[in-house]
């Protein structure tokens, strides 16, 4: 009996409790006043420097279509775009919005990036573990994905992939292995 009265009791206090509510309502949203916002949140600058700003552009990432090409992808990165931070948006996937759409990425979730920069329009990638782990038709769109990506940041001159400062060959899309991926390797790739 006991053990009945108490699961009443509590049953009891839950709608008690779940038919009121802590937070007021409001019948339409209301505007904050600026002098109510804390931290300089509201100034042009970033708060407690001297006069810092952070712009952000829209940077293109490739991705794989649903029919298994390359296609481009608009991610918001800070001015100027760096390899390191484009290769994050990188690895992060496909939007949902974009599975949705069948979109997916040839290169694993949990790719670790150790380094990565551009050098004489030649991008220097190391990575934890090699591309190679993947099958082959996966290999060959990551290492397109890598290197269109690292091209639009200014790598222009080509892709060098290391792991573990080792050089990586890479799989091209005719079957055969470079150590610098060019993307004119990879155009046939291209969706379009």
């Amino acid at each position: 009996m006991s053990r009945l009265r108490t699961i009443l009791v509590i049953g009891l206090g839950s709608l008690t409790l779940s038919s009121c509510s802590l937070v007021p309502t409001a019948s339409a949203p209301q505007r904050l006043s600026p002098d109510h916002i804390p931290f300089g949140l509201l100034d042009k600058t970033i708060p407690a420097t001297n006069g810092g700003r952070v712009r952000f552009i829209t940077q293109p990432v490739y991705i794989v279509d649903a029919t298994g090409h390359l296609a481009p992808s608009s991610r918001i990165v800070p001015s100027p775009p760096d390899l390191v931070t484009v290769l994050r948006q990188l690895i992060l996937g496909p939007t949902e919005i974009e599975r949705a759409a069948g979109y997916s990425s040839a290169l694993p979730k949990n790719l670790v990036v150790i380094s990565a920069e551009v050098k004489k329009s030649v991008a220097y990638i190391d990575l934890a573990t090699p591309l190679s782990s993947l099958p082959r038709s996966q290999q060959i769109l990551a290492a397109g994905q890598l290197a269109l990506t690292a091209n639009d940041v200014g790598a222009v001159n080509g892709l060098e992939v290391s792991v573990g400062g080792v050089l990586q060959p890479l799989l091209l899309p005719n079957e055969s292995t470079a150590r610098v991926v060019l993307v004119k390797d990879f155009q046939r790739l291209l969706n379009g």
